[in-house]
C-alpha cells in the first residue's frame, strides 16, 4: 500500500506511525510544510516562558527517526491540489504523489490576522516571539482572545516580566458561556494586576508596545474542500466514526476534522492536541485495513491560569441548556487535604440533566488536584453515569493526597440535592 499523509506533528504523525507499524511493507509519505515533523505544540508557550529550556526539546521524533522507520517525511513541502480520481497529491514544487490511501491532517489556522501582532500557534509562531521577547525589554503587553491560547500566553508574558493585560471580543473565557467562571477568572487575574476587558472588539492599534493575538483557530480546510471533500455543520471535515470522509479512501483526523461529542452524540469541532493523537492513531489503522471507531471526546481541557489550574469537560449549563438538557448544577469549595495537611481550597461545579440524573459537564478549580478530579468526571461523563451512581464512586484516600470526602463526592452530594 502507498500512503500518503498531508501534515505532520500530532495527528499525522501519529497516522504514520500506526501505518508503520501495522503494515511493515507500506510505502509511507509525509508533507509536511514546516520545519519540523513532529513536536509538541502545546509545549511552546512553556519554551517562551522559560520553564522549557531549548525548543529542541519539544521534538517527539526527528525526521531521521521516521526514517529509519522507513516513513518518508518531506518538510518544507507544502500540497495544493488532490486529484482523487488520479490517486496523486499535488506539491507546490510541481511533483505528484501517488498514494492508495490518503490521511488530511491540515491542522487549524487562526481564525483572523492581526498585523503587526505575534502569534502562538506553530513553532515558527514561537520563534519569532522568543526571538523578540530575548531583545526587547519588558513593557506592556496585550493579549488578544480569552481561550486557553490567550491565557497561557499572559502567563508566558508575565514569566517574562511583562506588563500583561487581556482583551476578548467575547462575553466569557474559555468559550464555555459561563459567567460565574468567567467572573471568579477575572478576579482572579485582577489579583494577579492582568486586567481583563470583556466584550471589546480589537479594530485598530492598541496602546501597547507588544500584541499576541490568540483569537481562535478556524480548522485549514480548503485543500480537502477543493478536492470535493465534504465538510460539516462545524466547518470542518465531516468523517465517520471510522474517520473516513465522503471520499472512499481518504480519511482525516486532527484539527482539520470534526469529531462527536460524547454528551450530546452531535458533530462538534473541538481542536486539542490530545484528540488529534488519537484521531490519528485510529486513521492510521483504518487505512490499513482495520476497522477502528473513534467514539467521539468530552471536550476535557486543562490550563494553569496565573497559578490557578483550571480544568473543565463535558458541557456547561449554559451549553446543555442550548442542547435541550434540562441542566441543574451545584458548586461548592472544599479542601483538596485535610486541613492538617495544609489542604488548599478547590472548586468545582457538577452538571448533569433534571430528567435522567445524567452527569453533563464540570468544572474544576484548584492546585495540583486539578487534572486528576476532571478526569474522573471525563471518565465518569464518557461511561455515561448518573449522579447518584457517581456520588459513591471508591476514590482514594490518604491524608497527603486527599480527605476522607474528595471534593468531587461532596459536590455530587449537593448536586443529589436537585433530584
Amino acid at each position: 500500500m502507498r500512503l500518503a499523509v498531508i501534515g505532520g506533528v500530532a495527528a499525522g504523525m501519529s497516522a504514520a506511525a500506526r501505518v508503520r507499524r501495522l503494515d511493515p511493507g507500506a510505502e509511507i509519505t509525509v508533507i509536511e510544510r514546516g520545519p519540523v515533523a513532529s513536536y509538541s505544540a502545546c509545549g511552546l508557550p512553556y519554551w517562551i516562558d522559560g520553564r522549557v529550556r531549548d525548543w529542541r526539546e519539544l521534538i517527539a521524533r526527528s525526521a531521521a527517526g521516521f526514517a529509519e522507520s522507513r516513513i518518508e517525511v518531506r518538510t518544507g513541502c507544502e500540497a495544493v491540489a488532490i486529484a482523487h480520481s488520479k490517486r496523486q497529491v499535488r506539491l507546490a514544487s510541481g511533483e505528484a504523489i501517488p498514494y492508495d490511501k490518503l490521511i488530511i491532517a491540515t491542522g487549524a489556522r487562526p481564525s483572523r490576522v492581526f498585523p503587526g501582532a505575534f502569534h502562538l500557534n506553530t513553532l515558527g509562531d514561537a520563534v519569532r516571539l522568543k526571538e523578540h521577547l530575548t531583545v526587547t525589554p519588558p513593557g506592556r503587553a496585550t493579549v488578544i482572545g480569552g481561550g486557553y491560547i490567550g491565557l497561557e500566553a499572559v502567563e508566558a508574558l508575565r514569566a517574562n516580566g511583562w506588563s500583561v493585560r487581556l482583551v476578548t471580543r467575547g462575553a466569557d473565557l474559555l468559550g464555555r458561556g459561563d459567567a460565574q467562571l468567567t467572573a471568579t477568572l477575572v478576579r482572579h487575574l485582577n489579583r494577579c494586576r492582568v486586567p481583563v476587558t470583556l466584550n471589546h472588539a480589537v479594530d485598530g492599534p492598541l496602546d501597547t508596545e507588544l500584541v499576541v493575538a490568540a483569537t481562535g483557530l478556524k480548522p485549514e480546510t480548503a485543500l480537502a474542500f477543493d478536492a470535493g471533500i465534504e465538510l460539516g455543520r462545524t466547518g470542518a471535515i465531516r468523517v465517520t466514526e471510522h474517520l473516513e470522509t465522503n471520499l472512499h479512501g481518504i480519511y482525516a483526523a486532527g484539527d482539520c476534522a470534526e469529531s462527536t461529542h460524547l454528551v450530546t452524540g452531535r458533530p462538534v469541532w473541538i481542536p486539542l492536541g490530545t484528540t488529534a493523537n488519537k484521531m490519528g492513531r485510529i486513521a492510521g489503522a483504518n487505512a490499513s485495513g482495520r476497522r477502528e471507531r473513534f467514539p467521539g471526546v468530552a471536550g476535557t481541557a486543562i490550563v494553569r491560569v496565573c497559578g490557578l489550574g483550571v480544568g473543565v469537560t463535558g458541557l456547561s449549563a449554559s451549553q446543555a441548556r442550548k442542547e435541550g438538557f434540562q441542566p441543574v448544577s451545584a458548586r461548592i469549595e472544599a479542601r483538596d487535604k485535610p486541613r492538617y495537611f495544609r489542604g488548599r481550597l478547590t472548586s468545582i461545579e457538577l452538571i448533569a440533566d433534571r430528567s435522567s440524573g445524567r452527569l453533563l459537564g464540570a468544572h474544576v478549580l484548584g492546585d495540583d488536584g486539578v487534572a486528576g478530579r476532571v478526569n474522573v468526571v471525563a471518565t465518569a461523563i464518557t461511561k455515561r453515569m448518573t449522579v447518584d451512581e457517581f456520588q459513591y464512586l471508591d476514590l482514594a484516600y490518604a491524608p497527603p493526597f486527599a480527605p476522607v470526602w474528595d471534593p468531587l463526592l461532596v459536590a455530587a452530594q449537593q448536586l443529589m440535592k436537585h433530584f
